[in-house]
């Protein structure tokens, strides 16, 4: 040691203890600001699964390599960080003594060689990373960048820091080798040629290191006090978000969407209150902690905006910017949240207040201005409402999960981007006009494209031989091997409807026993949840749950097989619908057509012969990984396959997921056009697809382009065809008989197998609760024809009322009909709150947020009557709160239990006289149905006495759609609710099932009330055809 050493070791050790101060605090801060988000606890187990895939993903770089170049020039710039932070620590000690190393390893050959191949592939590595950054850099055109829009100062600086390290490492062992020897060349093999051309100095050595060591350090400051530099703190942040991943299998985030969340817990819609939960994401801290860690950690390598669709084509959305914006809003916010921070739906404080609920502006002067300013600021508005994600942004997005599929460090953007969406769905009522006809017509009609569902069983009737229909033909899925879930477009679209009948003629060439549902089938609710419509997506599933389970009665779990020719539908039924309790074995019908040709059931004896280019399905492909089946199919049937450049996992969108399919493209080239056009550059004679939605925007694009005269007799087809003209046809009779099952007896042990199954669905279903006295002094109610949801036994529908409690025989038997129950409309949702796609969300009574109108009113001004009053005045027979009997699943608000956002039952609401106009009950049964006595109530009007939250409607504002307040009924409507149903208002008519009985409901002579204005989730006129323009 000398002066100068001595110098440069203090320095540099007093130095480092500010830096590494600065540093922790960074990490502190952000460690803090990550928990600010919602609770998460099922990120944390199983232990080992997710360590296990941790470990994985970092030594084997298994996403890095899928950009090949950069996977392994990124695997050596990773170990060169981690284990040359060894070689880096021992910095300190060569300040002060050039000639010092680690004790017992650092003077042996296998440290020398670890440092020698650290050094150099750092280099070598960090070197090609930033030559592929300069060629990839946006100052060629925007759009075919992927690093646009990333924070170039923070990469040059990372880079510059690395690349000095790497040159520090190779530096300070060439110089001890020039001044003190010791080369061994199988260790050195570099460096001892290097330190020929140095000279043999130990101040020398003490300089290199002090370099090494200084720029780890300022490193440390710089990153240190700039905790949004993804980039740099990535290195420390990967590793906890690849282990918190949303599956714990090791897969990304793709499949099923994330359940709507709050609290940590999944939402139950009956106890739902948007005052209290979190209806996906509206402000920053409504998404959870792993929602945070994501926004950090994102490395803005632009892996993401490479491969998305609507970026590629113009559109506003990048997942990189959209993740980016999200981190530097929530790092703004964060010291406003840290203080205790938080606003209501109306904007009000309510974090920072004192004893009095009063604002604690002393509080609040504490906290940063920006802070505060940010706070204020929209999660999703445009640059003019200083929103954070600009709507166009928002839902330009397919959820093709391209973005998902390529991050690195597993970020999850489409479930973000769903949560957003959600938010502004049920909440805000903010969304493209064209969804809302989408969501009425699945409310209505159970389909996307409002058809009856009669119409169904057309493409049956065009079919040369009989098809078993369930409920009609066959009454029982004993026997047959198969459910054919046919879909909506493959009922309705006629190009779709090829490929149903293609796949129902192979089936019956090869002998599979399948039936179908027919008019029973209902939308699966792909579109819906992924528009953000949660509500909506929930009650589709119920009905078909119920349907399903009511095909598979007594059948045991293993047989319950659903074959699809959707890939959305497949992707719902497989891995959606386990989430609300329904569990079935699910195949493509490119699977299943491909083990029948390996079964050699199906023997293709003509070749194709044709070039064809096949487009893999995002939610066939990526979602669920199936890339091999549709291939071998169409290499069993002689086609001659032409890949695309962007194939298999990361193959292009045709732009029909994420209810994109249903909405219109008005900025920068249509997705399907740029799709089409990547296809036909292949030169085919057919485009090949395994679903009909990318079928449709398929054959649209290709249309396109042929009007132009290029391209003719391009075809785009399903794989089902290919293997249809590959095969020898069959007789329609025989194929009648091949798929014909004989009734049957069953066997002993199929009764068993039966009951025993039937037992353990019925004890999942219904949880005896002890019934009350009060419940037992209820009259009983007329049982409600089964309708909306069509769900049996105590189960309900959402939205309807619970069965009321069975009361004595003995009143039974004395108590005449009354008025039959009103039929639940559409989905069975009745009521004045607001259903997306309707007029409110359709929840019974209220909406979610408000207070419930009319529930328990006093007896002056029953809101309900009994059915039976008319027959027997002399019996003053209230009807009494009873508990409820069933567990409530889904959606299902069941007597007894709380609304989403109301009262508990049985709590008196306000006087009569308070009560809007437009909450008062109506009935859909005309005078003569259900007479009643007039009671007409003199509604006045009320002015709003507490600012309106969300959805909540207070009392004298006007609903969406609704009339003003304020208007008194003429005459008072028929009523028909059950005794039971006393403390809620009577379902009013809903605007989805139309006012031709507007003038019978509202009661005789009364003028027909004025059709309510297209609203919030009002019907726009005019729906779009899929994938073309209007």
């Amino acid at each position: 040691m000398n002066a100068l050493t001595i110098t440069l070791g203090t320095v540099g050790a007093l130095l480092s203890l500010v830096c590494w101060y600065v540093f922790i605090r960074g990490g502190l801060r952000m460690f803090n600001m990550v928990r600010l988000g919602q609770p998460a606890p099922e990120r944390w187990h199983p232990i080992i699964p997710r360590f296990k895939q941790m470990i994985v993903e970092f030594a084997a770089h298994t996403k890095m390599v899928k950009f090949r170049t950069v996977g392994w020039a990124h695997w050596l710039v990773m170990i060169g960080f981690m284990l040359g932070a060894i070689v880096w620590f021992e910095a300190y000690g060569q300040t002060f003594n050039p000639e010092f190393h680690w004790p017992l390893i650092g003077d042996t050959a296998a440290y020398h060689l670890i440092d020698e191949l650290l050094g150099l592939g750092t280099v070598i590595g960090i070197t090609v990373l930033i030559v592929i950054r300069q060629l990839n850099h946006p100052r060629k055109p925007e759009r075919q960048s992927r690093f646009a829009g990333s924070n170039f100062n923070a990469a040059y600086f990372v880079e510059a820091v690395v690349l000095i390290e790497g040159l520090g490492m190779i530096f300070v062992k060439a110089g001890k080798i020039a001044t003190y020897g010791h080369a061994n060349p199988w260790t050195d093999f570099f460096t001892m040629n290097l330190a020929t051309l140095l000279p043999a100095n130990s101040n020398m050595v003490a300089v290199f290191a002090f370099i090494k060591l200084m720029s780890g350090m300022i490193w440390l400051y710089i990153v240190g006090t700039r905790i949004n530099w993804g980039v740099a703190w990535h290195r420390f942040t990967a590793f906890p978000n690849i282990y918190f991943k949303r599956m714990d299998d090791g897969t990304v985030a793709l499949g099923a969407a994330k359940p709507m969340m709050s609290g940590g817990k999944v939402l139950e819609m009956e106890e739902a209150d948007p005052d209290v939960d979190a209806f996906g994401a509206g402000k920053i801290e409504d998404f959870s902690w792993k929602g945070w860690l994501d926004f950090t950690t994102c490395t803005e390598c632009g892996r993401c905006q490479s491969q998305c669709p609507a970026w590629n084509t113009g559109k506003p959305l990048s997942p990189k910017l959209l993740i980016t914006s999200l981190r530097d809003h929530s790092h703004a916010k964060a010291p406003y949240l840290l203080a205790g921070g938080k606003k209501d739906m109306a904007g009000d404080e309510v974090g920072l207040v004192d004893a009095e609920g009063n604002v604690d502006q002393a509080k609040l002067d504490l906290i940063p201005q920006a802070a505060r300013d940010e706070a204020d600021r929209k999660l999703v508005a445009d640059a003019i409402e200083g929103g954070i994600i600009d709507p166009e942004v928002l839902w330009s997005c397919t959820t093709c999960g391209a973005c998902v599929e390529q991050c690195p460090v597993d970020i999850e953007h489409v479930d973000h981007i769903i949560d957003m969406r959600r938010y502004q769905v049920l909440i805000e009522s903010e969304f493209p006009s064209e969804l809302a006809g989408l969501f009425k017509n699945l409310e209505n009609k159970g389909n996307p494209w409002g058809q009856n569902s009669k119409d169904r069983l057309n493409w049956i009737n065009e079919m040369e031989f009989e098809i078993p229909v369930f409920g009609k033909d066959a009454d029982s899925f004993q026997d047959y091997e198969y459910l054919f879930w046919v879909g909506c477009a493959g009922a309705y679209e006629d190009r779709a409807k090829k490929t149903t009948k293609a796949v129902a003629e192979l089936l019956a060439t090869a002998g599979v026993k399948f039936m179908v549902l027919g008019a029973d089938e209902t939308c699966t609710g792909d579109s819906a949840r992924r528009a953000g419509n949660e509500f909506l997506f929930q009650q589709l599933a119920m009905q078909n749950i119920e349907t399903l389970n009511t095909v598979f009665e007594g059948v045991e779990q293993s047989k319950r097989k659903i074959v699809v020719t959707c890939a959305h539908c497949f992707n719902a039924l497989g891995n959606e619908y386990p989430q609300v309790g329904g569990d079935y074995e699910v195949v493509h019908h490119t699977q299943l057509l491909n083990r029948l040709v390996r079964q050699k059931k199906l023997i293709p004896v003509s070749s194709v012969s044709e070039d064809v280019t096949y487009h893999d399905p995002c939610y066939l492909g990526r979602h669920n990984k199936v890339y091999d089946a549709p291939r071998e199919l169409m290499a069993a049937s002689g086609s001659n396959l032409k890949e695309m450049p962007r194939h298999g996992e990361r193959s292009m969108c045709c732009g029909a997921g994420g209810a994109r399919m249903w909405m219109e493209e008005n900025i920068g080239k249509r997705i399907n056009i740029d799709r089409v056009d990547e296809a036909l550059a292949t030169n085919p004679k057919k485009i090949a697809t395994g679903c009909p939605f990318c079928r449709v925007m398929l054959t649209d694009g290709v249309t396109a382009r042929q009007e132009g005269g290029a391209h003719e007799g391009v075809e785009v087809v399903d794989v089902a065809q290919l293997m249809l003209e590959s095969i020898t046809r069959v007789e329609a009779s025989t194929l009648a008989e091949n798929i014909k099952v004989i009734p049957r007896e069953r066997s002993p042990q199929e009764n068993l197998v039966a009951e025993e199954t039937a037992e353990v669905e019925e004890a999942e279903r219904i949880e005896p609760v002890e019934e009350p006295v009060e419940a037992k002094s209820a009259p009983a109610a007329p049982a409600p024809k089964a309708g909306g949801l069509k769900m049996k036994g105590l189960a309900k529908p959402p939205g309807a009322k619970a069965p009321a409690a069975a009361a004595p025989e003995k009143a039974a038997e004395s108590e005449p009909a009354g008025a039959p129950a009103a039929k639940p409309k559409g989905l069975g949702l009745a009521g004045g709150a607001k259903a997306p796609g309707g007029k409110g969300l359709q929840l019974k009574g209220k909406a979610p947020g408000a207070k419930a109108a009319g529930s328990a009113a006093p007896a002056e001004a029953p809101a309900a009557a009994p059915a039976d009053a008319t027959v027997d005045s002399s019996a003053d027979v209230t009807a009494t709160e009873s508990t409820p009997t069933v567990k409530p699943k889904g959606l299902a608000v069941k007597s007894g239990f709380k609304k989403p956002g109301a009262k508990a039952p049985g709590k008196p609401s306000a006087p009569a006289t308070q009560t809007p106009a437009f909450e008062a009950p109506a009935a859909e049964t005309t005078a003569s149905e259900a007479p009643a006595a007039e009671a007409p109530t003199a509604a006045t009007e009320t002015k709003p006495t507490v600012k309106p939250k969300g959805l909540a409607v207070k009392s004298g504002f006007k609903k969406p759609g609704a009339k003003a307040p304020g208007k008194p009924a003429e005459t008072s409507a028929p009523v028909d609710a059950a005794p039971a149903e006393a403390p809620d208002a009577a379902p009013a008519v809903s605007e989805a099932t139309g006012n031709e009985n507007s003038d019978e409901a509202n009661g005789a002579g009364a003028p027909t009330p004025p059709k309510p204005k297209a609203g919030g989730l009002g019907f726009a006129p005019g729906t779009k055809v899929p994938g073309r323009k209007k």
